[in-house]
């Protein structure tokens, strides 16, 4: 209790400290937000999953919400970013400092289980490439909510990148075999570790037991037999989903839907007339941000606001753009920051109640072929 009332004392003395001050002291006194009382004395509240969301109201942009899970000895934060949906790259991003094989045993992860969805029509696929993860907006049934549902994948690598554009599902199949392209058997012969022409279905197969695709030739959405490079550049440019996540979208999403592939490190969204700001690490490609350049994202938060009168502080855009750890943050001028956020989140088990310990590959052999 010292240690976090000397820490609400220097927050006090910082700009728009009596805002913060008031937030923290809540924070610390409730029982459900106990950050800065330290990982052991966290209240653990049952954890909102992560993947399906009602679309939010007219005029909002963010669904879900970030959460603290308190790590378990012997957890990896891969092994908790598959728990909770989310890719190596985002869980590693969100927690800086915090050795991602060995987080230890009541350490605070925080989940960044909150998104703001990608600009422009939302309706069937849409993949970010900059954020990886995949966004799908079903047809909704009259009388029912519409929702979006939301993946990590795994994309192309450098010199083997996933292109943007926009593209269709013309063809699903469960169990497929993998001709394997002219150029993968090359790289992999000069590696020392040739390739037949074609893989058949099984556990050696990189394609998984699903795959969709794409008008786009040569590209796939597809399982994949190496979990661990969900949420990494790792692929030939196809599009990876961790088996579990392929295994219930496959039969959601009909041939013909279409998939808009962008490239947008910085979003911005609105969410009861607050603007948040989302960043992740421009792709290494992306020259529209090098050396740090943010002129293109100074435009967008421009136009965003044009109609708005609504002050945004660049001093805190600036800093959540370097930073890059893919949280949607308000950017208001006086609005709560990044130590507010995480003192509010729920804390959560590193283990939530629908983990499936060992997946069943038969299991999914059982499931309808489309």
């Amino acid at each position: 209790m010292i240690r976090s009332v000397k820490l609400l004392s220097q927050l006090c003395s910082r700009r728009a400290g009596a805002f913060r001050a008031a937030i923290l002291f809540a924070a610390i006194l409730l029982p459900g937000c106990a950050y800065l009382l330290g990982p052991g004395s966290a209240h653990i509240t049952t954890p909102v999953p992560s993947d399906r969301f009602p679309l939010p109201p007219a005029g909002n942009d963010i669904v879900g919400t970030v959460q603290i899970a308190i790590a378990r000895e012997g957890d990896t934060l891969s092994e908790i970013a598959r728990r909770y949906d989310l890719g190596y790259e985002e869980i590693v991003a969100a927690n800086p400092g915090v050795d991602p094989w060995r987080p230890g045993e009541d350490t605070p992860v925080v989940l960044p289980t909150a998104f703001i969805l990608p600009g422009g029509a939302r309706e069937g696929l849409v993949l970010n490439l900059a954020s990886m993860r995949l966004f799908y907006y079903p047809k909704t049934e009259d009388g029912l909510a519409a929702e979006v549902v939301t993946h990590p994948v795994g994309i192309g690598r450098e010199g083997w990148r996933t292109p943007q554009g926009t593209t269709r599902i013309i063809q699903k199949t469960a169990n497929p075999s993998w001709t394997v392209p002219a150029s993968v058997r090359r790289e992999h012969a000069a590696e020392g570790d040739p390739l037949p022409a074609v893989v058949p279905p099984g556990p050696d197969n990189p394609l998984g037991q699903y795959a969709m695709r794409l008008s786009m030739p040569s590209y796939l959405i597809h399982g994949t037999n190496k979990p661990w490079g969900v949420g990494m550049r790792v692929s030939h440019g196809c599009i990876r989903l961790y088996p579990e996540d392929i295994a219930r979208l496959f039969p959601e999403v009909p041939v013909g839907t279409p998939l808009r592939i962008i490239n947008e490190p910085y979003l911005t969204g609105w969410q009861d007339g607050e603007l948040y700001f989302e960043a992740h690490a421009p792709l290494s490609e992306d020259t529209r941000y090098r050396n740090g350049n943010l002129k293109p994202l100074e435009q967008v938060l421009a136009t965003r606001t044009a109609d708005r009168t609504i002050g945004v502080s660049l001093v805190r855009v600036e800093k959540i753009a370097r930073e890059a750890r893919g949280l949607p943050l308000p950017i208001s001028t006086g609005s709560a920051d990044l130590e507010v956020q995480l003192a509010m989140a729920p804390r959560v088990s590193s283990t939530p109640p629908w983990l499936i310990e060992d997946y069943d590959i038969e299991e999914l052999k059982q499931l309808p072929t489309y």
